[in-house]
């Protein structure tokens, strides 16, 4: 509830402290105008001889008189003591005596506006044709712009007047949206087939280009193909994604891939419709959509190609050796860790995911564990197959076999000088 009051009410400072401290909205009635507030502190002041009270009286007029001028602290601060030591208070706005003399005026201002509207955007051009409409064309109102200085030009550009007439705001025109993939996280449920992408770039050596580094995961099994492509435009990329989707033993059901402009292209749209392929792409803010993919490129990746400058003409040699031997060793003799979920004690209703030893094994091995309607595989592809050329050479044997490969692959790429 709101009470209007009228300061004359207020004698005593017990009624002071009764308004101050009072829980409901005590209401003055205050006037429209600095000089009606002046007048009314002018008489609390000498009514109650603020310079004579105490510390904590003085506080609480304090308070009083922000409620009954509407003032803030600092204003009412400001006020006090010059009312207090008999002052009058009145608005003390003078001009400095030492201001400095205005020399453009505001029609000034406005012509130089209109001089700007017709592109003269480069300031010694702009003075240039203020001094030409003085000297040459004897252009009324040049007077004083014909020697402005280049300085002075950004001063009177900054200013008000200048903005109001010259500067014009509109608002953001919405640009229609990519219409290719669909903004969500893949669901695999389970089921092999749902695949994440990513490109790693080798790193640029004295702007010698070097290749780039593809990486498909499927999201379940944690099944890996890497690729090396010369670059990512449209032309390169197409047949090396092909090619790392036909590695996968088992139909592919979801793409997925970040924003970049290697994946988002109608090139490959296309192909995944033609293979009816669900085409998703990582949301804005859910950095963890593609995260899966991303962890490979340090774990897997730069691990096994490190950072050493790759001239880009060895980018065949790459992508052979990723299909023929770093492949096969990531699927069949590789372990990974794959998370289980088990309830949080500590928080009811939520699941922990947790990484146990006995979880470990090769992507082949997950596969194998999946339930056959979750398998989906390929045409022509068993799992008695793919299980012989796992038992082929033993986890250490395809190890060796990589790294003489890896070793003997990379004597033939020439050291990178200065």
């Amino acid at each position: 509830m709101a009470i209007d009051m009228n300061e004359a009410q207020v004698r005593t400072l017990g009624q002071v402290r009764l308004v101050v401290a009072s829980p409901q909205a005590l209401e003055f009635r205050r006037a429209e105008d600095d000089e009606g507030r002046y007048g009314r502190i002018e008489p609390v002041l000498r009514c109650f001889a603020y310079r004579q009270l105490g510390r904590v009286d003085k506080g609480v007029e304090l308070v009083y008189l922000q409620r009954l001028s509407g003032y803030s602290r600092a204003q009412v601060t400001r006020l006090v003591p010059r009312g207090a030591a008999g002052k009058p208070l009145v608005k003390n706005c003078r001009r400095p005596e030492h201001a400095f003399a205005r020399r453009y005026t505001a029609a000034d201002v406005a012509l130089l506006a209109e001089v700007d509207v017709h592109g003269q955007a480069v300031r010694p051009t702009t003075a240039c044709v203020l001094r030409r409409q003085r000297d040459v064309f004897n252009g009324p109102g040049f007077e004083r712009l014909g020697d402005i200085s280049i300085g002075h030009q950004y001063k009177l550009r900054n200013s008000a007047p200048y903005r109001a007439q010259r500067v014009g705001l509109s608002k953001t025109r919405p640009t229609r949206g990519v219409d290719i993939g669909v903004r969500k996280a893949p669901a695999p449920d389970s089921r092999a087939g749902f695949i994440r992408i990513d490109s790693v770039h080798q790193g640029d050596h004295d702007d010698i280009k070097v290749p780039y580094h593809v990486n498909a995961l499927d999201c379940v099994t944690q099944w890996l193909v890497v690729a090396a492509v010369q670059t990512i435009f449209e032309a390169y990329m197409l047949p090396v994604i092909e090619q790392m989707l036909e590695q996968f033993p088992f139909e592919i059901l979801g793409f997925h891939a970040d924003n970049g402009s290697e994946y988002v292209n109608h090139r490959v749209a296309k192909m995944l419709d033609k293979l009816k392929v669900e085409f998703t792409r990582s949301r804005p803010r859910h950095s963890n959509d593609n995260g899966l993919a991303e962890t490979k490129n340090g774990a897997v990746v730069r691990k096994e190609f490190g950072y050493e400058h790759i001239p880009q003409r060895h980018a065949a040699r790459f992508n052979t050796y990723c299909r023929e031997y770093l492949n096969p060793f990531l699927n069949y003799h590789r372990p990974c860790l794959f998370p289980s979920d088990k309830p949080d004690p500590k928080k009811p209703g939520r699941i922990r995911r947790v990484y146990r030893p006995q979880d470990a094994m090769t992507p082949l091995d997950k596969l194998v564990s999946l339930p056959a309607s979750n398998r989906g595989l390929r045409e022509g592809i068993t799992l008695e197959h793919l299980q012989k050329l796992a038992t082929a050479l033993s986890d250490v044997q395809a190890a060796e076999e990589l790294n003489e490969t890896r070793q003997a692959l990379f004597r033939r790429v020439p050291a990178r000088t200065g």
